[in-house]
């Protein structure tokens, strides 16, 4: 009887069961973290995807258009202004990651995450092996589909928020502390969209 060694047992993820994870909203002043889960088709080219900060609004909402359509699988989710300043920035980023793999249909064999911090991922009660990439947002495709995704559904809510609070601009600035967003700030005071927990917020 042959023994095959053990490494050779663990089976290598299929290209297809390859999830990249990036975020969209760290650093502004309000509205929600949100990230994207995306696994894609390795038969499918999707020409130019890039980091979703070196590309147009309208180029990423056709990159979108584009991923939404041809991805084996792909998922939003996020946390709340409340969710940050309850467990802070990097946890809700932590966590909006999380969710966003626990919306997939179709079960990662592998993730990885831009950056270098990542949380650990369960699916279907499974802990997925998992990497995080310095810089994959601009390298790996699959990195890069997400960061499109993510801004673009972070864009779309902070569209939606302006609706709702129209006296702070969050359609042009997207809740970033532009100067714009900071005089606005002194003369109407934070909203419910904003980050308590911020220091320019508490300030206010």
């Amino acid at each position: 009887m042959i023994i095959a060694p053990l490494e050779s047992l663990v089976a290598e993820p299929e290209p297809w069961h390859i999830c990249g994870i990036d975020e969209a909203g760290r650093g502004p002043l309000a509205g929600p973290v949100v990230a994207a889960a995306v696994i894609l088709d390795p038969q499918v080219t999707i020409a130019g995807l890039a980091d979703s900060k070196r590309l147009s609004s309208l180029r990423r909402e056709q990159l979108a258009t584009q991923i939404r359509r041809h991805a084996v699988d792909w998922s939003v989710a996020w946390a709340d202004a409340a969710e940050i300043d309850a467990i802070n920035i990097l946890q809700a980023t932590m966590l909006a990651m999380r969710r966003a793999v626990l919306g997939l249909r179709v079960e990662p064999g592998y993730v990885e995450v831009d950056g270098n911090r990542r949380p650990e991922f369960l699916f279907a009660g499974r802990l997925l092996p998992a990497r995080t990439i310095v810089g994959g947002d601009g390298t790996v495709p699959s990195i890069s589909a997400a960061s499109i995704m993510a801004k673009v559904a972070r864009d779309r809510l902070m569209l939606a928020y302006d609706r709702l609070f129209p006296q702070y601009g969050f359609a042009q600035h997207k809740g970033y502390g532009t100067a714009d967003h900071r005089q606005l700030l002194r003369q109407h005071g934070p909203c419910q969209q904003h980050r308590y927990s911020f220091r320019p917020i508490r300030r206010c």
